[in-house]
């Protein structure tokens, strides 16, 4: 079983491999033929097996977009483990009973469940209490099979983790140091927990499995599974398919040595982690202990003491962001930590830097928090001579101290400046704007650097530019016309998206849409729709109204809009359903996966064409909460009934409209 299940693997990277290099790069690197061969060698190994490896071309995974997880309790509590240093301390811990040392992936725990040999559901660890569903995103996880050959119910918990080497390639990608992810457990965190599971596909998250929580097999099996060993559940589920997590079987007098021999394995250990969990592998035993009112007392975790290294702090280099956000980051003479050379360090900001008092020449302490991201533990000497730039290192413009809640940061004040701008165009082609297919933020720095894009309108004059975007390191005949068949898409658009496009403050996608309606659609009223006119618009406040109209108020502003809207095709209609608008003065709120909708979005256009709002959390102004799981204890129907809003499903809402 896991020799097939190993060359699935294979296939699957193979048949991969095959069809980028034919859909994305337009090459072939096998025939037909030999794509067909590989590909139905697959199919008869899954058949064989019973058992389906996420990312198998054999399935299509349909992606899910929600405007929200739904929240899910667990059946029980999950606590968190009680920690030592002290290695001598594990061995006392054990006494005479035999464990497993594994390591502690530094990562999201999930909890999974299958039902009839199908992943059927699974849920963050969240607070212990309440999960998040992240049922459509866990079906992306590269190895995660979908498919068991195990008819019964059955309930796992394990980690969902990104490796060293995908999270750099990630972060490679992201050109503003700001925007970088500081470690892989933050990119895994909002990976598996992004609202749209396309986007968790590209993060390539991998899940370790390391305990069964219960296990009923199907009457026609019968099939019981061992209750007295965790190391034969463990590799009960390697043979189903499953990665486990590494481990050794120890005991009192073994365990010490075993985590020495993992802590030589730190520097060559491809995925995330933080330190070790030894549980004892008898379970019978383990659930006589019972547990604390924090700790399970049959696991102990095991934390890395940090190792820590004296440098001389040789300068302060100043990045700016996207947002105008300018940070400084330490550079030191270059030491050895945790296996790797470092010799630079995040300072976040400049109260951080003043609480150092830092120096250039200062003896300074480093470290890797969790043995992963460098920092500056103490300042020896303390010479706090620091200059703080008055201008931004990226446009020269003035820079600003300011200070909020007592943390001093610095900015950019210039609104012209190339990071800002970055930010602007991600806006302007993100997905509820212009939905520009495909144009990413680094390609948009690209073409900012080379002069190429000043203003929204230049993403739709690139077409000039393709002797430059072809030659371009990454792009192409194949890139340069799929980037100009999807500005020609996003060209043909609604008011409502172009209003949200530029970005004028306080102007979301729902007031967008509202704004764009009461003005019936038509482009040359919105734009000159009076303050006074905008606080008749329901949810429209002075603040909301005055950045309106000093938007389009501004002469500059106005040339770039017009630019744009002169190589744009605008969708003006409008149809006036005010009669018909069965839900007029009613607010909803979505909660819960759908079962006659392809996404959230879908039903909330439904919903504003029949008249009704639709909100984010249930208030005293909500009317209606909808879920069709109406018994769920999920935080807003809780919230809804101590309100006595009326919890409806979908069908019951579709007969209202």
């Amino acid at each position: 079983m896991a020799s097939d299940i190993s060359r699935m693997n294979e296939l699957i990277a193979q048949l991969d491999r095959a069809a980028k290099a034919y859909y994305v790069d337009g090459t072939e690197i096998m025939s037909n033929f030999e794509y067909d061969a590989l590909y139905d060698e697959l199919v008869k190994l899954e058949e064989e097996t019973k058992t389906v490896l996420a990312g198998s071309p054999t399935q299509q995974v349909g992606y899910e977009v929600l405007s929200e997880l739904p929240k899910e309790e667990h059946p029980s509590r999950m606590l968190s483990l009680n920690k030592t240093k002290d290695r001598e301390e594990l061995a006392a811990w054990l006494d005479n009973q035999e464990g497993l040392l594994s390591w502690k992936l530094d990562g999201l725990t999930v909890v999974l469940t299958y039902e009839n040999g199908e992943l059927a559901k699974a849920v963050t660890r969240g607070n212990g209490t309440v999960g998040e569903v992240i049922t459509a995103n866990a079906k992306t996880f590269v190895n995660l099979p979908l498919k068991i050959a195990y008819n019964g119910n059955l309930v796992i918990r394990g980690e969902a983790v990104i490796s060293y080497k995908d999270f750099q390639e990630i972060n490679d990608a992201i050109p503003e140091l700001d925007a970088k992810y500081k470690n892989p457990r933050n990119l895994c965190s909002g990976s598996v927990r992004q609202l749209n599971s396309a986007i968790t596909k590209e993060r390539r998250v991998r899940f370790y499995a390391f305990s069964v929580v219960s296990s009923e097999p199907a009457p026609s099996e019968g099939v019981a599974l061992f209750e007295k060993s965790r190391r034969a559940r463990m590799e009960w589920l390697k043979g189903l398919g499953f990665e486990i997590v590494d481990y050794r079987v120890v005991n009192s007098q073994t365990v010490v040595d075993a985590v020495s021999e993992f802590e030589k394995e730190i520097a060559g250990n491809p995925i995330p982690s933080d330190g070790l969990v030894l549980t004892l592998d008898d379970i019978e035993y383990s659930r006589s202990l019972g547990e604390t009112a924090k700790f399970p007392r049959d696991s102990i975790a095991f934390k890395w003491r940090d190792q820590i290294a004296e440098t001389t702090l040789r300068e302060i280099e100043w990045s700016a962001s996207r947002t105008g956000l300018i940070n400084p980051i330490a550079i030191f003479d270059p030491v050895e930590l945790e296996g790797t050379t470092v010799s630079r360090a995040s300072l976040h900001n400049i109260s951080i830097m003043e609480e150092l008092e830092l120096g250039i020449g200062d003896t300074v302490e480093v470290y890797k928090a969790n043995m992963i991201i460098p920092q500056i533990a103490e300042n020896l000497t303390r010479s706090a001579h620091i200059d703080i730039p008055s201008r931004c290192p990226v446009c020269g413009g003035d820079a600003e101290i300011k200070n909020e809640n007592d943390v001093k940061t610095l900015f950019c004040t210039n609104p012209d400046c190339t990071a800002k701008k970055i930010k602007s165009f991600t806006l302007f082609v993100s997905r509820d704007a212009m939905d520009v297919d495909g144009l990413s933020e680094m390609t948009i720095e690209k073409f900012i650097a080379k002069g190429m894009i000043h203003e929204p309108a230049d993403l739709f004059r690139l077409d000039k530019y393709k002797d430059v975007i072809v030659n371009m390191e990454g792009f192409g005949q194949k890139s340069f016309d799929n980037l100009i068949e999807a500005t020609e898409r996003a060209r043909h658009t609604t008011p409502d998206r172009v209003l949200y496009a530029l970005g004028v403050t306080g102007i979301g996608t729902a007031n967008a849409k509202v704004i764009a309606r009461h003005c019936r659609n038509k482009w040359s009223a919105i734009e000159n729709i009076s303050k006074e006119e905008l606080l008749t618009i329901d949810g429209v406040g002075d603040v909301l109204a005055d950045g309106f109209r000093k938007y389009f108020d501004d002469e500059g502003n106005l040339r770039k809009v017009h630019d744009l809207i002169d190589v744009l095709v605008i969708d003006e209609s409008f149809v006036d359903n005010s009669d018909s608008q069965t839900l007029k003065g009613m607010t909803f709120v979505i909660t819960g996966s759908l079962n006659h909708f392809a996404n959230r979005d879908e039903l909330v256009e439904v919903l504003e064409n029949a008249g009704a709002k639709v909100a984010g959390s249930v208030s005293n102004k909500t009317t209606y909460l909808v879920n069709n799981d109406i018994t769920s204890n999920s935080g807003k129907n809780k919230k809804a009934k101590e309100l006595g809003i009326s919890i409806i499903d979908e069908d019951t809402l579709l007969r209202m409209i």
